[in-house]
């Protein structure tokens, strides 16, 4: 099978490590697969040099970006058509929203036989100004009807669509974004190790948020809770791993308000890295106000953390509210401080609500079963416009 991967950027984000995952699976899986993206810029890292790992052939599209450009959009639509047609591809599968409706089209355009979409995060959101969360809609409507399968990372995200009238019910399939579990294992003296480099002491609460510097990652609203919480744990530190465009107004904030004490920035860390930086906290947080599938929850459990996060989005369907973590109303500070406070001062809490999590993330979130699973719409899809293929084991 000849399978075309379209993602917009290949940043360091959930969305580009599961394209990713897929590629390299695929590829092992004697697939022939290539993978399209935009250029690559900005502090929030890169994913490139793990995406030239995987065997997938790598194309990048000058005029591919992620804002809505007509002049750039025009150019990458005809760039996505010549490649489509040097390929001929059996499947496109695109993710991220402007290469979702641009590949969308391109392969419509191109006659390709299956047209996959993943819904990784919703591209319009009420924090948006009117007419681009309009725009939107229109285009994912418009582009849905240029596709066979939309997959959504959450059922949320399935719902979302269909309740803004975009696709039929019969293109829907949920396909939770796959995690390689045996990344995310700590070495046995990380939880030390990574406290003595960044000055943490020992015994100090630790409260994490592994997230590209964003406003609607949910920074603010953590450090929104801080002066509570230091008075109640004296000795606490919250760590923010990741970078991005919003790092200089969050460190002028914590310097203005003078937390600098008990807040760290780590900047970008490697990928493999994660999980021991995760093993230094107690509480992984994510007050995000969007997000498709928050795989550093997933990777929170497995590294041993407690989580926390808003009920927004797919945070709930990792996140389950008493079972593997606590909830907190979007955008409620007070109910997210008491979260973070319940899970400091109840390690038993804590222990039990990871056990669940840690069942729960084995058994929704491999990525080999996400691999599978997109196996099986592939050639479904195929079957349907009368190609028939082998299914690989």
């Amino acid at each position: 099978m000849k399978i075309l991967h379209i993602i917009t950027r290949l940043i360091l984000g959930g969305a580009q490590e599961n394209t990713v995952i897929s590629c390299e699976a695929q590829t092992k899986n004697n697939h022939q697969v290539a993978l399209i993206f935009g250029p690559i810029y900005g502090p929030e890292g890169s994913l490139l040099s793990e995406a030239q790992q995987t065997g997938a052939e790598l194309i990048e599209l000058s005029w591919m970006r992620r804002p809505i450009l007509p002049l750039h959009d025009w150019m990458c639509y005809r760039q996505l058509r010549q490649q489509i047609r040097r390929f001929q591809p059996d499947i496109v599968h695109t993710h991220s929203s402007k290469a979702g409706i641009l590949g969308r089209a391109a392969a419509w355009a191109e006659k390709v036989p299956g047209i996959i979409h993943t819904v990784h995060g919703l591209p319009f959101h009420e924090r948006q100004p009117f007419w681009i969360n309009n725009l939107y809609i229109y285009l994912e409507r418009w582009a849905a009807q240029r596709c066979h399968k939309i997959l959504g990372v959450t059922q949320k995200m399935c719902d979302s669509f269909q309740k803004h009238g975009i696709g039929s019910a019969s293109q829907f399939e949920v396909v939770p974004s796959g995690i390689r579990l045996s990344d995310y294992s700590p070495s046995s003296d990380a939880r030390l190790s990574i406290r003595r480099s960044l000055n943490i002491p020992d015994e100090a609460p630790v409260v994490g948020l592994v997230a590209r510097l964003d406003k609607l990652k949910g920074q603010d609203d953590l450090l929104d809770t801080a002066k509570e919480l230091i008075e109640e744990f004296p000795a606490i530190r919250f760590l923010f791993v990741g970078d991005g465009w919003y790092r200089a107004a969050l460190q002028d904030r914590v310097a203005k308000e003078g937390l600098r004490g008990h807040v760290i920035f780590t900047g970008l860390v490697a990928r493999r890295q994660v999980a021991n930086y995760m093993a230094a906290m107690d509480v992984n947080t994510l007050p995000s106000y969007q997000e498709g599938q928050p795989r550093t929850l997933v990777q929170a459990l497995l590294c041993g953390c407690g989580i926390v996060g808003y009920k927004a989005g797919g945070i709930p369907e990792i996140c389950i509210d008493g079972q593997t973590g606590l909830l907190a109303p979007v955008g409620d500070r007070d109910a997210l401080r008491k979260a973070i406070s319940a899970l400091l001062r109840e390690p038993s809490l804590r222990t039990r609500l990871n056990r669940n999590g840690i069942v729960h993330a084995k058994k929704q979130f491999d990525a080999e079963l996400m691999v599978q699973k997109l196996e099986t719409i592939y050639h479904t899809v195929l079957e349907k416009n009368g190609i028939k293929l082998r299914l690989n084991a």
